[in-house]
């Protein structure tokens, strides 16, 4: 791939991504659950966009993630429940989901179901 469609595709990302947040927001009571992907890690958050605060996180980054020997479809399944657990214990149980101009399909599909198995409601 040329670094010319490098850049297209970076800016197309980005204008789906734009596109999204214009329509969804998190509040306290239901914040966003923005997932972030890239090539060898997934990460996700729960924000209140309100007042610009992240009430919790989990990638596949931590060490308990990291340590085990998966592929990245069944970290980020991984990374989905280790959000679910952190948002039931922190009293939020509804979510809006926000998938940052990525695809929902393989990873970030992988994630967003095995955080509805968690507990959350999107």
């Amino acid at each position: 791939m040329s670094t010319t469609s490098n850049i297209k595709k970076g800016l197309k990302k980005n204008k789906i991504k734009r596109r999204i947040r214009g329509k969804i927001s998190g509040t306290a009571d239901r914040p966003r659950l923005s997932v972030f992907r890239s090539n060898a890690d997934i990460y996700v958050q729960l924000i209140n966009d309100s007042n610009g605060t992240t009430l919790c996180a989990a990638s596949s980054r931590e060490a308990a993630i990291a340590s085990v020997k998966e592929t990245k479809t069944l970290k980020a399944a991984t990374v989905g429940k280790t959000i679910a657990a952190r948002a039931i214990a922190a009293g939020i149980t509804s979510v809006v989901f926000d998938r940052g101009g990525n695809l929902y399909h393989g990873r970030v599909k992988s994630l967003a179901e095995a955080a509805r198995e968690g507990g959350l409601q999107f």
